[in-house]
């Protein structure tokens, strides 16, 4: 796309749209200041102007306002039997910047959540290695340690889109997504110590979950920025994220992210194990499967205005709000279009802009309340771009649930109200 292209969309900027408004009238700001000279909320006194709230030990683990209540993750029943091996996804809708709140991060199980006493777990380095070893959660948080802020995404993440429009809303089509400060020894640490045998290429973790899930990694990308890690946003892993310990793999699929981590055993070859067999490979339209397609490449979706987030304040300023991401490095530029791919606007990246982390782009309209079909695409720092759902198909065909990343599609009615449809 050229710049030439980009350039049919006018530039558009908040002051200039604010300005607008209020000289006519019709910005929401406008409107409201005129509204409080006889808005009761703010020329009656309410209940917690009058009378004293908790004191400060009442709620000795902070939680949400109850007017929050409905921000909380959501499952789909119907798309596993059974919840132990399910999946529920993250209220993207809902939030804002780029670091996801330890409770919402979405949840994906194969054996259900494991109940692990750290004092009791142990986790061991076995196979190609100078000297099996087995540390204790007191051993492990004597190494140097880091803390690094990534993105974590199921590789089915969007899977029921593949075919058409299926699921309504952002939390649903693209909510198996979440990111936070990891705070870990990194796993090279770990295995110096051990001691790793020339002979070996690479690492299968292994969790202490009913599944032992299990996968294999390449020797080099356990080595390059892989951690074992303890912590999420500076506390304790929560025991459905792999309390007490996990491992994490940066810009790679979520289910080699293995939780509840109590082995590592270092190999020459890669085990074939059933993630990475029969789960975790792309069928392709040939009837062929591509296999070992790790890496989540580049992404992103607007999750405002989207069908749980519907406009609803009626015509003027507009602010577009959504999420990119890429597991190739940073992401450098999102494109914006209200009309369904024919033109775009570059959108405005805020925020920290970090590799294999989550990019919050914003972009701000004068909507006129006609019909819009947003969609955004982002490119990261490797030239890597997001395709649209028919290149993609063309690739690949239909046959997959994995690695789609396709352009998304929302359509604004003139009402406010927001459906998923699709526009290839």
């Amino acid at each position: 796309m050229s710049d030439k292209t980009l350039s049919r969309s006018p530039n558009l900027s908040r002051r200039a749209l604010l300005k607008a408004g209020l000289a006519t009238g019709v910005a929401a700001g406008a409107a409201g200041a005129a509204r409080a000279a006889g808005d009761p909320a703010i020329t009656e006194i309410q209940d917690w102007n009058r009378y004293l709230g908790d004191g400060v030990q009442a709620r000795p683990y902070g939680t949400p306002s109850e007017f929050e209540a409905h921000v909380v993750r959501r499952d789909v029943s119907w798309l596993t039997a059974s919840t132990e091996s399910s999946v529920n996804f993250t209220p993207l809708h809902e939030l804002d910047g780029i670091i996801t709140p330890n409770g919402l991060c979405f949840e994906r199980h194969h054996g259900g959540i494991a109940d692990v006493d750290p004092a009791e777990h142990r986790l061991m380095i076995n196979g190609l290695v100078d000297t099996p070893l087995v540390f204790t959660m007191e051993d492990l948080k004597r190494f140097p340690r880091e803390n690094r802020i990534y993105f974590l995404e199921c590789a089915a993440n969007s899977g029921m889109e593949w075919r058409g429009s299926q699921l309504n809303g952002c939390q649903y089509t693209h909510g198996m997504v979440h990111c936070v400060m990891y705070t870990g020894v990194p796993l090279k640490l770990l295995l110096e110590e051990a001691g790793v045998k020339t002979s070996a290429k690479w690492v299968m973790p292994e969790g202490a979950d009913a599944s032992a899930m299990t996968r294999s990694i390449p020797l080099d990308k356990a080595l390059e920025d892989c951690l074992v890690a303890f912590k999420m946003n500076g506390e304790a892993l929560r025991p459905e994220q792999g309390y007490p310990l996990r491992l994490v793999v940066p810009g790679w699929e979520g289910n080699m992210w293995v939780k509840w981590l109590r082995r590592l055993e270092v190999g020459d070859q890669p085990w074939h194990q059933r993630e990475e067999t029969s789960k975790y490979t792309d069928l392709l339209e040939n009837g062929k499967a591509r296999r070992f397609t790790w890496v989540m490449d580049p992404k992103s979706v607007i999750t405002s205005p989207s069908p749980q987030a519907p406009v609803s304040h009626g015509k003027g300023p507009l602010v577009i709000s959504g999420l990119a991401w890429s597991g190739n490095g940073r992401i450098t530029r999102v494109d914006v279009s209200i009309d369904g791919g024919r033109n775009w606007k570059t959108a405005r990246l805020d925020g920290l802009s970090l590799p294999k982390a989550l990019h919050r782009f914003y972009l701000d309209i004068d909507w006129d309340g006609s019909p819009l079909l947003l969609q955004s695409r982002a490119m990261d720092e490797n030239g890597f771009y997001q395709p649209t759902k028919n290149e993609l198909r063309a690739a690949r065909g239909e046959n997959s649930i994995y690695h789609n990343n396709g352009i998304q599609t929302w359509h604004v009615k003139a009402d406010g109200t927001v459906e998923n449809v699709e526009v290839s």
